[in-house]
């Protein structure tokens, strides 16, 4: 059974244990170096002022996170967010995704928010080592849109990647 809660600062050091895999071995995350736990910590600590972060346990476990974060900076974007969404590698595939973007957009509705929207690494190349596309059929399936693509943006791995925005109106 699937547990989702609000986030703890006591929860870091295991959600940098599920996104570091993601930085070192993937281009899902741009980053080439896994922040400290000071650093994910500041993160974790700045998005809660305003924004849902949630986590997923099951058994008692923490095997994946949803937040949602300012989308941009101007005033008049404060009802907007971006989302992100991380489960445990060995965990995907599962519904925990789903059950987390879930709770969040209900989440987020109540707090009067109005779009979610997802900036996803992309690959053109069908057997990239890195990165699937599957982050792209996930957010279709959970009722987002293609918004945008932009070709070339991420370097990583000595390849260059694209980003497709995707948003969901609320």
């Amino acid at each position: 059974m699937i547990e989702i809660r609000d986030v703890t600062m006591a929860d870091i050091p295991y959600l940098l244990n599920i996104y570091a895999p993601y930085v070192e071995e993937t281009a899902i995350s741009f980053e080439y170096v896994i922040p400290t736990d000071d650093e994910f910590a500041h993160r974790v600590y700045d998005t809660i002022q305003r924004y849902p972060y949630l986590v997923a346990e099951k058994g008692g476990i923490i095997v994946g996170y949803a937040y949602a974060t300012e989308f941009k900076e101007r005033e008049a974007f404060q009802w907007s967010v971006e989302t992100s969404v991380y489960v445990k590698r060995n965990e995907r595939h599962c519904g925990i995704g789903r059950m987390l973007y879930n709770a969040l957009e209900s989440e987020l509705r109540k707090r009067g928010f109005q779009s979610m929207c997802a900036c996803i690494a992309y690959t053109n190349d069908k057997e990239d080592p890195y990165l699937t596309n599957d982050s792209v059929l996930f957010h279709n399936k959970m009722g987002f849109s293609k918004v945008a693509h932009f070709h070339h943006c991420g370097w990583k791995f000595l390849r260059w990647y694209d980003i497709v925005w995707m948003e969901k109106l609320l």
